[in-house]
């Protein structure tokens, strides 16, 4: 199963059942967070989250489930699958915390790199519109083409310091994207950030399955 098909199922809701309280990109932040230590706990895991202790213990059920994690008296370890899955996240995006960005609404900004996507953006309402869904302020999606950032659709250019930051730390190549989550928080920022990059991932992801 293909790596973003695994994290949506996930955070699917069971039916029949209430829609789970957390997001595709609470369950990419919680194999992040779970593969950075060793024996990372439950009530680690929420609070890192920013989520409760019993949406927590459904993500932890879940995980299971789907073979995603090993749980001792130690915490939690990530299995050979989620690792595999994991790598093949990181083959296809990267992230960082920003300084503030200056083109965007909120206190704390994110950027998410996407791989090769850029034939894909539009004008940015959709990476917009995933983010305010994940609860940021919203989102800006930068194309990097030519050597060159360009923000679809409007007339404004990102700051040469803003520039400097995504390059050093994104490193970009041609036909790459940047989504740029903001927020008052920086992890609203970060989930409006990621949930954006794996709409992308699954809307690229599906259109290569028709076309095959």
């Amino acid at each position: 199963m293909d790596s973003i098909s695994t994290i949506n199922k996930i955070a699917e809701k069971a039916a029949p059942g209430r829609q789970p309280a957390f997001i595709a990109a609470h369950v990419l932040k919680a194999v992040e967070i779970i593969a950075s230590g060793l024996g990372v706990g439950r009530q680690q895991l929420a609070k890192e989250l920013g989520l409760g202790e019993g949406t927590t213990r459904t993500i932890v059920k879940r995980f299971r489930d789907e073979g995603l994690i090993e749980v001792t008296r130690r915490g939690m370890t990530l299995t050979d699958r989620s690792n595999t899955l994991l790598n093949d996240i990181r083959k296809r995006i990267s992230s960082t915390e920003l300084s503030q960005a200056g083109i965007t609404v909120g206190a704390c900004d994110y950027a998410v790199l996407v791989k090769g996507v850029t034939s894909h953006v539009k004008s940015g309402v959709e990476q917009r519109d995933s983010a305010l869904m994940a609860g940021a302020k919203g989102a800006t999606t930068l194309v990097y083409r030519g050597n060159q950032f360009h923000v679809p659709g409007v007339e404004v250019e990102p700051s040469v310091l803003l520039v400097k930051e995504l390059i050093s730390r994104l490193k970009p190549e041609e036909g790459d994207i940047v989504i740029i989550g903001t927020a008052n928080s920086i992890l609203k920022a970060e989930l409006g950030a990621k949930a954006a990059a794996l709409e992308m991932l699954e809307r690229v992801t599906s259109i290569c399955s028709i076309n095959l």
